[in-house]
């Protein structure tokens, strides 16, 4: 098939989309991606139905984008926030769609689809035939069959504060049958979930707006929070990295950063003992104890906090990481990849608002 026509049949494809239901899918580039590579998730801009998805070969250092529209003649959907693979299946959290589409992740194509979802975020698996689907707006984590793709019940989160729809639930992190769950848009909680009973059975104080979260090789739980922001109704503090004994319940260590900061996106290498977050530019420090924060990649941009730099990602076979570069919220983002020494190997442009790295 020329380029030509791969476009023309796509843009015809997008045109009988928007008249349809996604129940009818049309074949427009027939993908075997066998080899290991990344997942980029294109969060797209809001109401605009413009998410996409992008696959990154690091060998050859070939990039794929906008692969789920070629691959099954439908635009992905109205801001992609988040994707989970199990087994040969990716689960793609679609945000405002309100839904949940799954794909084959060696072909692309479509492979059923979760609904009944109200502002969902991410999907965690406790097993084979359950999983986890927090929400922004429904004050429920949404329990879910990953083989039938059907809602099958909901943990209720709601605690009837009067001034804020809390809670809203994001990342999850397990550790044995708890589940620790936290709570960023105006917020300052993790809450904790017992998976045998499907019950919310506690919660942990943590600074405001509890962002972005990672398990060490200890098992311990790092939290970063972005601490609000001027003006915010819930509150305005310095932005914090903060290690949590999960057995405890405690708060182990904390590293405070400066009120005019916001930090947004943190990672963890392929050994669980180097953490890299964003807060404006890249930053590296060890988990252990008494370890100092260096500058890992400087950003391009001055206080870019609400643009530029966007998600980390580290690749667990070499340790190489992904940093998203949303530009300026508008144009296609890029992607730098780097050796674990700082070495930039390579740059390569993929959809609007890159947002996260799923490594296959």
């Amino acid at each position: 098939m020329t380029l030509k026509l791969s476009y023309i049949l796509l843009l015809v494809g997008l045109l009988m989309h928007s008249c349809m239901n996604d129940d009818q899918w049309y074949n427009l580039n027939d993908y075997d991606e066998q080899s290991t590579g990344v997942f980029i998730l294109n969060e797209g801009n809001f109401m605009y139905d413009n998410a996409s998805l992008s696959f990154y070969k690091p060998d050859s250092l070939i990039v794929q984008n906008n692969i789920f529209a070629e691959a099954n003649g439908a635009p992905l959907g109205d801001v992609a926030q988040s994707m989970t693979i199990k087994d040969s299946l990716g689960f793609i959290v679609l945000n405002n769609s309100g839904k949940i589409y799954v794909i084959n992740t060696n072909t692309f194509e479509f492979a059923g689809k979760i609904t009944g979802l109200t502002s969902p975020r991410y999907i965690h698996f406790i097993n084979d035939s359950k999983a986890y689907v927090t929400d922004l707006y429904s004050k429920t984590i949404n329990i879910v069959n990953p083989l039938t793709f059907e809602v099958t019940g909901a943990i209720d989160v709601d605690n009837n504060h009067p001034d804020f729809a809390q809670h809203a639930t994001e990342q999850m992190l397990q550790h044995g049958k708890y589940l620790f769950v936290n709570c960023w848009s105006y917020d300052d909680k993790l809450l904790v979930i017992n998976t045998e009973t499907d019950q919310w059975i506690d919660s942990i104080a943590v600074p405001i707006q509890p962002r972005s979260m990672v398990m060490d090789k200890n098992e311990n739980i790092w939290v970063l929070t972005d601490g609000g922001f001027a003006g915010n109704p819930f509150g305005h503090e310095e932005p914090a990295l903060l290690q949590l004994d999960p057995q405890t319940r405690q708060i182990v260590s904390m590293q405070r950063f400066d009120l005019s900061t916001s930090p947004s996106d943190l990672a963890i290498n392929n050994t669980g003992d180097t953490l890299y977050f964003i807060n404006g530019d890249v930053y590296r420090r060890s988990i252990y104890e008494n370890s100092t924060t260096e500058l890992f990649i400087e950003s391009p941009y001055d206080g870019a906090y609400d643009r530029g730099f966007a998600a980390i990602g580290v690749d667990p076979r070499n340790g190489d990481i992904y940093v998203a570069d949303a530009i300026d919220n508008i144009q296609r983002g890029a992607v730098y990849r780097h050796l674990t020494d700082g070495t930039a190997i390579d740059t390569f442009r993929v959809g609007i608002i890159p947002t996260a790295f799923i490594f296959k």
